[in-house]
C-alpha cells in the first residue's frame, strides 16, 4: 500500500440519499456501482454537506470552512460569477498540491471561474432561469454580437481551477447556464458562436439563454466525464507521484438529457431516475479504470453528492411509485431539514477501511480536508480547514464520534445546527423551497424548531415548547461558531463578513420581539 494514497472523490450534483439503493432498501433506482463501492468500503449513515445547494457545499468541501464566513450568505453563485475562493484561500487542491500530489479536477466548477469580461445582455439575455416559463423561440447572434463573444472567450478566466490548486481542469462552468462549451483549463474550447437552441431550454434542461458552440448537447457530458476521468487516471498510474482526482459530475441536476441506452431504465418513467442509473454507470467505469491501471489498492474512492435532491424533477411521480428520494427524511434540496443536506457518502480505502462496514457517526464533508492532512501524516495552517476535522480514526475503526456539532444552511440563508442528538432549526418553515417561512409564519409556527433526530429523524414532531433551555443552549453554541470564525480548535479566526443567523428581514410577519424567549 502507498504511503501516500491516491485520492479520488466522486461529488455527484443533487442526489438524494434515498437515491442511492444500498441506503434506501425500499428504493426504485438500481445503483449497482455505489452498491459495489459499499460492499468494499465503510457507509457513512449521518453525512452532510455544508449546505443545501450547490455552490456552498462545493465551498466547503473544497476549502474545509463552513460557505457562510464567506459573502455568500444566501443562494449561489450567480451567472459569470466572480470567485467564490479567495486567491490566498488553502484548498484541498493545494494542500495535497504542497504534498507531492499532482492534482486534478474533471465536471462542474461552479465556484466562479473568474471571467474576464463585462457581462451585457449578450452574455446572458434572459435573467430568468427558472423550468416553468415560456421561453422565446431561437435567438440570432447578430455580427456585433458574435465579435462581442470572440474578444471575451479568447481571454484566460481568472480564478477557476487551475488558480485554485488544480494543475488540471476539463470541465464545464454550470452545465444549465452559459456558456454552453468546454473549458481546458483557463480557456474555452472552441469560440461559442451561436445562442443555444429554444429546444434545449426549459423542461428541466437548460435554465437560461446563451452563448454556446455549435451542435451542442448536453447528452455529451457524461460520456466525456468518464473518458477523461479514464484518460488521467492511465497517465497519472504511470507516474510515481500520487494523484488527487476530484470529479464533480453534472448530474444527476439538470439538465434532464439522457443518453438512449438508459432512457426507461429506472421503469419510473422519469429521467432523473434515469440519469441516476447512468451516473452510477460513469462511476463504475471510474473503478474500472483505477482497476485496470494497477491503481485501486492504492486509492481512496469517496463517493458523496452536493446535496439533497431538488424536488422539481418529478419527485410526486416518483413518491406515487414507490421512490422516496429523501428516504425517510423530510425536505428536498435547498432546505433546512435533512433532506437538503443530508448525502449519500461512502468511502474505500484498501488495507485500511473494512469492506462492508457502516459508520452512524455524524461528519460534515467539510472534513475532507483535516482528512487529507491526517492522511499524509500533515496538520493543516490555524487559516484552513477551519470547520474540519478528520475521519481517520473512523476509517480505521475506532467507532467514536470526531465532531460533536454541524451547522447546516439552506438556499435562503437559514442556519440550523446539529449537536449530537439533536437539531435546532432557526426558521419556522424549511429555509427553503419545501415551506416558505413567510407562509410558515402566517400560520403561527414558532421561529424556531427542535428536533430529537434518534428518535424523529423525519423532524415531525417540534420540542421547542418544551425544551426552551436545550433551544438556548444551541443558539449560544451557534453564536459561538459564528464568533470564533471557526468550529475547530485552533486560533480565533474572522469571518469574511458579518454573519446573521436569524435573518427576520426575510420572514415579513416575524419582528424581532420573537427572539426574547430565546
Amino acid at each position: 500500500m502507498r504511503a501516500r494514497p491516491n485520492i479520488v472523490v466522486f461529488f455527484v450534483d443533487d442526489m438524494g440519499y434515498g437515491d442511492v439503493s444500498c441506503l434506501n432498501p425500499n428504493g426504485r433506482i438500481p445503483t449497482p456501482n455505489f452498491d459495489r463501492l459499499a460492499a468494499e468500503g465503510m457507509t457513512f449513515t449521518d453525512a452532510h454537506s455544508t449546505s443545501a445547494v450547490c455552490s456552498p457545499s462545493r465551498y466547503g468541501l473544497l476549502c474545509g470552512r463552513y460557505n457562510w464566513r464567506t459573502s455568500l450568505q444566501s443562494g449561489i453563485v450567480r451567472h459569470y460569477g466572480d470567485p467564490l475562493i479567495d486567491e490566498d484561500r488553502m484548498t484541498v487542491a493545494s494542500f495535497l498540491k504542497s504534498h507531492g500530489y499532482h492534482t486534478g479536477c474533471i465536471g462542474k466548477w461552479h465556484l466562479g471561474m473568474g471571467w474576464d469580461f463585462e457581462v451585457t445582455t449578450e452574455f446572458k439575455p434572459d435573467e430568468d432561469r427558472f423550468n416553468n416559463r415560456p421561453y422565446p423561440g431561437n435567438l440570432d447572434a447578430t455580427d456585433e454580437t458574435l465579435e462581442t463573444w470572440k474578444e471575451a472567450f479568447s481571454k484566460p478566466t481568472t480564478g477557476g481551477p487551475t488558480t485554485r490548486g488544480f494543475d488540471t481542469y476539463f470541465g464545464v462552468d454550470v452545465p444549465n447556464w452559459p456558456p454552453y462549451c468546454y473549458i481546458d483549463n483557463d480557456r474555452t474550447v472552441g469560440i461559442p458562436s451561436e445562442y443555444l437552441p429554444a429546444r434545449l431550454l426549459g423542461n428541466n434542461q437548460a435554465s437560461t439563454p446563451g452563448p454556446a458552440m455549435p451542435y451542442w448537447h448536453f447528452e455529451q457530458l457524461l460520456p466525456k466525464w468518464a473518458e477523461k476521468a479514464d484518460a488521467y487516471i492511465r497517465e497519472r498510474a504511470a507516474n510515481e507521484e500520487p494523484f488527487f482526482l476530484y470529479l464533480p459530475m453534472t448530474s444527476p441536476h439538470t439538465p434532464l438529457s439522457v443518453n438512449a441506452e438508459w432512457i426507461g431504465k429506472s421503469r419510473l418513467n422519469n429521467l432523473y431516475a434515469d440519469l441516476v442509473m447512468e451516473t452510477d454507470d460513469v462511476f463504475g467505469q471510474v473503478l474500472a479504470s483505477l482497476d485496470e491501471n494497477g491503481v485501486a489498492d492504492d486509492t481512496i474512492v469517496l463517493f458523496t453528492s452536493d446535496n439533497g435532491c431538488a424536488h422539481y424533477i418529478g419527485v410526486e411521480m416518483m413518491e406515487e411509485q414507490g421512490h422516496y428520494p429523501s428516504a425517510h427524511l423530510r425536505g428536498y434540496k435547498s432546505d433546512a431539514w435533512d433532506g437538503g443536506h443530508r448525502i449519500p457518502c461512502i468511502v474505500r480505502w484498501p488495507g485500511v477501511v473494512e469492506a462492508g462496514k457502516t459508520c452512524d457517526q455524524l461528519v460534515c464533508l467539510s472534513d475532507l480536508m483535516a482528512t487529507c492532512a491526517d492522511v499524509v501524516g500533515s496538520e493543516l495552517p490555524d487559516k484552513a480547514g477551519e470547520d474540519s476535522v478528520s475521519w481517520l480514526s473512523l476509517f480505521e475503526g475506532r467507532d467514536e464520534p470526531v465532531r460533536s456539532h454541524v451547522v447546516h444552511h439552506s438556499i435562503r440563508g437559514k442556519f440550523a445546527v446539529r449537536d449530537g442528538r439533536w437539531k435546532l432549526v432557526l426558521c419556522p418553515g424549511s429555509g427553503g423551497w419545501a415551506k416558505q417561512d413567510a407562509e410558515a409564519a402566517e400560520e403561527g409556527l414558532p421561529i424556531v424548531q427542535l428536533y430529537d433526530m434518534v428518535g424523529d429523524p423525519g423532524e415531525q414532531n417540534n420540542l421547542e415548547a418544551t425544551h426552551r433551555e436545550k433551544v438556548k443552549e444551541m443558539v449560544a453554541l451557534l453564536e459561538r461558531i459564528v464568533d470564533d470564525g471557526r468550529s475547530t480548535p485552533g486560533e480565533k479566526q474572522t469571518n469574511d463578513v458579518d454573519v446573521d443567523i436569524w435573518k427576520l428581514d426575510t420572514v415579513p410577519a416575524m419582528d424581532a420581539s420573537v427572539l426574547d424567549d430565546y
